[in-house]
């Protein structure tokens, strides 16, 4: 989670909102690809990022681990992140032209660049990051159309439960001091959210919402 002390040193100051117009606009990035290189630990996927990724590719979560996405410990939480190859630390999902196989269903994180969000009050905003997007003279564009993501207040809302849900689980982990159950509420935590088998014709938001208050109780959150 951002502060907003840290955003003064990484943004231009300013939170936006959905409707907000703000100077983000890569006009097509031209080729580059700089903001897909060693960002390993940034891009921690959410359980939507990698059903939309599983569902775009036909494979499951299991057959993208090792070669697309890794595991790493987060305050003893065992999260997916996209994974960066290893001669050049480019990300795994990017051709050999530099362009990006899964570029209509990016995780959320890549999809806001280079916009962020910051939490505060149950909710979110959005700040522009300086410094990090190599091209000149970004144009203004709507936050809104920039995301494009689709039924954006369902994402929005899942959004911001799994905000709730992940802080919830790491206060739960610092009292747990046994290694092994550490690593069966992990177990519980790959299996029950990013495991999870949703059928075409459902809706994600309303499948993963309706079994979270389940996932919780089985993790010993409230």
């Amino acid at each position: 989670m951002k502060t907003i002390n840290r955003l003064e040193e990484i943004s231009d100051g300013k939170l936006y909102d959905i409707d907000d117009i703000v100077k983000a606009d890569t006009y097509g990035c031209n080729g580059c690809s700089d903001c897909c290189s060693d960002v390993g630990e940034l891009v921690v996927l959410t359980p939507f990022d990698v059903y939309e990724m599983v569902s775009y590719l036909g494979v499951d979560f299991d057959e993208l681990l090792g070669d697309k996405i890794v595991l790493r410990p987060n305050n003893k939480i065992l999260l997916p992140h996209l994974k960066m190859q290893d001669n050049n630390k480019k990300c795994s999902f990017l051709n050999k032209e530099g362009r990006c196989i899964i570029h209509s269903k990016r995780p959320n994180i890549c999809r806001l660049f280079p916009l962020g969000r910051v939490y505060k009050d149950d909710d979110f905003k959005y700040f522009l990051q300086v410094g990090n997007c190599p091209k000149e003279d970004l144009k203004d564009v709507k936050v809104k159309n920039w995301v494009g993501i689709e039924n954006y207040e369902e994402n929005r809302k899942f959004i911001l439960e799994w905000y709730k849900f992940i802080k919830a689980l790491t206060f739960r982990l610092k009292f747990v001091r046994d290694e092994k159950e550490v690593e069966a509420i992990n177990q519980i935590l790959l299996d029950s959210c990013y495991r999870i088998k949703i059928k075409e014709e459902d809706n994600f938001y309303f499948v993963f919402l309706k079994y979270l208050p389940e996932i919780k109780n089985r993790l010993g959150i409230i």
